[in-house]
């Protein structure tokens, strides 16, 4: 009996170690395959203290991850030891998966955008919506101001983003102090005719600007769809309706 007892509880033991051994392998495995996301972070932060660090996102390529800093896509390695600036494209597919990747960085929830802010001008029944960040001395603003023109059924919020010179901003204000703002922004805009100039409040140019600046806008024009998908410049009509989802 003693025997019998003795080999049960070794049986016992050795079945519960061989449970632990594997448990620790287990672990240790699980350590390995996590991403060294966090060793990483504090390695580019001890390198490179002013850099802002959004995200830290593991790439298809092995021992390449992304770092997402403020507007800015960058590539390291495990160890944070290498910095990449560039574009990552998929050779197959010819897919630039950094402008991918910026693209679903830079949406804007549509709904937060504080509207009451913007010039805002309906067309049709203004189904469809975009918002539009431009400056009223930018040539690239007037040639997709008449690109605008062409949307059917659509509202277009715009607002005031003065960023080119003290010009820029006297007429910004000139504009949003006229007694109506979207007649006031398409006479300068398209027929260059300037509106009247009277004096009114105009934090609403600072508050565009700081929600530029949120935003992480630099460029004029650059437009919001519903979407949240942003464009920077001017593009063709048909691209614009395209990226709006209008169908003809």
């Amino acid at each position: 009996m003693g025997s019998q007892s003795v080999g049960k509880k070794g049986r016992v033991a050795l079945t519960l170690a061989l449970v632990c051994i594997g448990l620790g392998a287990l672990f240790s495995i699980t350590a390995l395959l996590k991403p060294p996301f966090g060793s990483i972070k504090a390695s580019l932060h001890r390198q490179f203290p002013d850099m802002p660090i959004d995200n830290i996102v593991k790439t298809p390529l092995s021992d390449l991850y992304e770092v997402d800093s403020g507007d800015t896509i960058a590539y390291t390695n495990s160890k944070g030891s290498y910095i990449l600036v560039g574009q990552l494209v998929d050779a197959k597919t010819r897919k630039n998966l950094t402008m991918e990747r910026m693209g679903e960085l830079s949406k804007v929830d549509f709904s937060t955008l504080p509207i009451q802010d913007a010039i805002k001008v309906v067309r049709g029944n203004g189904r469809k919506k975009i918002a539009v960040f431009s400056d009223p001395n930018c040539p690239h603003c007037r040639h997709f101001e008449a690109t605008l023109q062409g949307l059917e059924n659509v509202t277009v919020y715009t607002f005031l983003f003065p960023i080119l010179g003290p010009d820029s901003k006297d007429m910004a204000k000139a504009i949003w102090c006229s007694s109506d703002h979207a007649a006031a922004w398409e006479n300068w805009m398209l027929d260059h005719r300037t509106p009247a100039a009277t004096d009114c409040d105009v934090d609403v140019l600072d508050r565009n600007i700081a929600l530029a600046t949120k935003l992480h806008i630099r460029g004029t024009p650059t437009a919001v769809l519903e979407s949240g998908r942003r464009i920077v410049g001017e593009v063709p009509l048909d691209e614009l309706n395209n990226e709006m989802g209008v169908t003809k």
